[in-house]
């Protein structure tokens, strides 16, 4: 380990890097992806750019940061409570408590409408959220297991799709339209995860 890697996993290092994801996460919500320069984040956090390079290899790794952080302050929380739920019922009132919600505000509406255009253009972003993406319907299709142990594992897989995807496309629904009661669709989900 060079001296160099050691000051970044040092608690004063960890607290810098937080700081750059924070102005990162606050730079994209006003300005977009082209508003996160290694100088505007400099000039925030009062330092040099080149500390960028240390602690994320460059821009584009506080960028990924940024997504990575974005991801789970609108989506794992709603993730989260649905794994966290003992039954259907449960899972389905936590994900109406808490669906409306990740995009509600102008800056989550914001930070979630430039993750999913972020992803269509950026290979190494688009890679970023195909990994969350598995990793995600890895845990639900685990958490269907211990609920539905008689399913075949091709139902758990695919309902597990199906979850993930319902959130990706709720979440894609508000951005355009942050009025959108997503109860129904809720319901209507719900109600194909619960027939036998």
């Amino acid at each position: 380990m060079t001296h160099e890697d050691h000051r970044a996993s040092t608690p004063r290092g960890r607290a810098r890097r937080e700081q750059f994801v924070r102005i990162g996460l606050d730079l994209l919500a006003e300005g977009g992806w082209a508003a996160i320069t290694a100088r505007a984040v400099a000039d925030r956090a009062g330092t040099r750019p080149g500390l960028l390079h240390h602690y994320f290899n460059g821009l584009p790794g506080l960028h990924v940061a940024v997504a990575q952080r974005a991801t789970e302050m609108i989506v794992d929380p709603v993730v989260d409570a649905l794994l966290a739920a003992p039954d259907t019922p449960a899972a389905v009132a936590a994900l109406h408590d808490l669906v409306p919600h990740m995009a509600a505000g102008e800056r989550n509406l914001r930070l979630a409408a430039e993750l999913l255009v972020r992803a269509l253009r950026d290979p190494r972003m688009a890679a970023e959220r195909r990994d969350w993406s598995r990793a995600v319907r890895d845990r639900i299709s685990g958490r269907l297991a211990q609920l539905r142990p008689d399913w075949p594992a091709e139902r758990r897989a695919g309902t597990a799709t199906l979850c993930t995807a319902l959130l990706d496309g709720l979440l894609l629904q508000l951005v355009l339209d942050p009025g959108l009661p997503t109860g129904p669709a809720l319901d209507a989900a719900a109600a194909l995860v619960a027939k036998p």
